[in-house]
């Protein structure tokens, strides 16, 4: 199952510890579910690597069918709702009233985003992947004007947020290492990719990208997501399908990335030996997305 690709396995920055304290310390104030931060350790003397300390929060991120039995319709639906909102109230934070107006550099962010996840893919070739490059292409010649600078998360979706029962919430957000400042739609369009997935994989018996989970009943769809995050927060979502593209290119790539090493005897652990079979669906995915308006 594919649901938590390790992007450490490609970028460099991927587990960056300061980063991720500054930017939940940041969030700390606001209506954003984080977790308190409480100190940094840079010194690598300490346990080998630096790290964070920071609050246990109560919940659950839910990554499996198996996970769920407790959910009812009722409850999916309410779920779905409060992940699309808390991902409208990150969009809504001022960077400049919480200390992270440096944090990135907006200006130019979507094409950086594209050359650097092609960089990846350049790095990762050892086989032929079709319709890879035409999409890398479409997305290099398309990047849509980013009407606005935000927070994000860089990875936001469901298994990336505790979930608690009762009370249902989601209590804390986590895994901020790829946040910055940028076109919060590429945060919207992520999530679509995450939520809507490649569809039921026959060997599997579940979506390799969903782990199902968003297929329960009662949890909203991946269009309704959007209409949410659009009613939500005013934002014109209409050429959301570039984002949706770069979504499922970008994954491509992190599994592209991971079947190399594999290949290579540089990774080891259960399920790598099948996540090669997904780089070409996902590209395909992605070429479609790229014609779609929402």
């Amino acid at each position: 199952m594919l649901r938590r690709p390790p992007l450490g396995h490609v970028l460099a920055t991927a587990h960056d510890m300061a980063r991720e304290f500054r930017v939940i310390s940041a969030l700390e104030p606001t209506s954003v579910p984080v977790p308190r931060a409480y100190r940094l350790v840079e010194d690598t003397g300490v346990i080998g690597a630096p790290f964070y300390l920071m609050e246990q929060m109560p919940g659950a991120a839910l990554r499996e069918v198996s996970q769920c039995p407790w959910i009812t319709p009722d409850m999916a639906r309410t779920l779905s709702q409060r992940l699309v909102d808390v991902l409208a109230d990150l969009h809504a934070v001022d960077p400049a009233e919480v200390g992270l107006q440096d944090f990135g550099r907006p200006d130019g962010f979507l094409a950086r985003q594209v050359k650097r996840w092609g960089k990846q893919l350049d790095a990762s070739r050892s086989r032929d992947l079709p319709g890879i490059d035409e999409l890398r292409d479409k997305l290099a010649a398309t990047v849509p004007h980013s009407p606005r600078a935000a927070i994000i998360h860089g990875d936001y979706r469901l298994d990336n947020a505790l979930v608690t029962r009762d009370p249902l919430e989601i209590s804390a957000v986590l895994d901020w290492e790829m946040a910055t400042l940028g076109d919060p739609l590429a945060d919207l369009g992520l999530l679509y990719v995450y939520w809507a997935g490649l569809g039921v994989d026959p060997a599997q018996g579940t979506d390799p990208i969903t782990g199902g989970v968003s297929s329960l009943p009662g949890f909203l769809t991946a269009d309704e997501l959007v209409a949410r995050y659009t009613a939500r927060t005013g934002t014109d979502t209409s050429g959301l399908g570039w984002y949706i593209a770069f979504g499922y290119f970008k994954l491509a790539v992190i599994v592209e990335g991971i079947h190399y090493r594999f290949a290579g005897g540089n990774t080891v652990g259960a399920g790598f030996d099948k996540l090669g079979a997904f780089t070409v669906p996902l590209v395909r995915q992605g070429l479609a997305a790229a014609h779609k308006e929402l």
